[in-house]
Formats: structure tokens, C-alpha cells, sequence
């Protein structure tokens, strides 16, 4: 059975760091495209950051210079490193993996993404 389980969510306030995981369990996403997709109350889910076979990364315009997705494919996890927080990246966290692509520079499209987390809550109080 897959599983993704993300931790590494809380409270911060405005201005701190946060470092979200995802270990993906069940079988190996080694060089599969995966994300980070959040959704605040009241609002749809949005895609954060994604990294593709190829190791390309991209960023939704309101985290660029502010958050970085790496991942460990040795530990088949990802992670998501935010600085700077802002009160408005309040939201739930949601990891996302995608079957195998042989495109180095495929990104999914949210309904692509195959595997989804349960989420984790960020909070940043200002």
C-alpha cells in the first residue's frame, strides 16, 4: 500500500522557517515528479512547488525566492523548505507523487498526480 505521510507543519510566526517532509512508503518515487500543493480555508487547493524526473523545480509566483523543494530519493522523500513566512502561506501542506513519466521535463497538472498525502497544517501568525 503507498503511502505519503508529510510532517514538519506547526506555528511560526511571520518571518520564521519551517521545513516540511514527505516519506513515501509502499514503494520507491525515486526520480518520479512529485509537489507540494496547499489549501487555505475558503479557497481551492494550489500548487506550491513540484520537482520532475529531470530535477527541475517549479514555484508558484507568490513562493518564488521564498521556498525550495529538494528531495532524497535514497530516503524516497521530499521536502519543502520554507523561510520567510508570511501569515497568508497559512494553509494545510499536501504532498503529492505521480506514477512514472519518461519526459525529464514533465510537470503533472493536479489531477495527474496519482498519490496524495493526508496534509499537514501551517500556521504563521503575523
Amino acid at each position: 500500500q503507498v503511502q505519503l505521510v508529510e510532517s514538519g507543519g506547526g506555528l511560526v510566526q511571520a518571518g520564521g522557517s519551517l521545513r516540511l517532509s514527505c516519506a513515501a512508503s509502499g514503494r520507491s518515487f525515486s526520480g518520479h515528479p512529485m509537489g507540494w500543493y496547499r489549501q487555505a480555508p475558503g479557497k481551492p487547493r494550489e500548487l506550491v512547488a513540484a520537482i520532475n524526473r529531470g530535477g527541475n523545480t517549479n514555484y508558484a509566483d507568490s513562493v518564488k525566492g521564498r521556498f525550495t523543494i529538494s528531495r532524497d530519493n535514497a530516503k524516497s522523500t521530499v521536502y519543502l523548505q520554507m523561510n520567510s513566512l508570511k501569515p497568508e502561506d497559512t494553509a494545510v501542506y499536501y504532498c503529492a507523487a505521480a506514477n512514472f513519466r519518461p519526459s525529464y521535463s514533465y510537470f503533472p497538472s493536479e489531477d495527474e498526480y496519482d498519490y496524495w498525502g493526508q496534509g499537514t497544517q501551517v500556521t504563521v501568525s503575523s
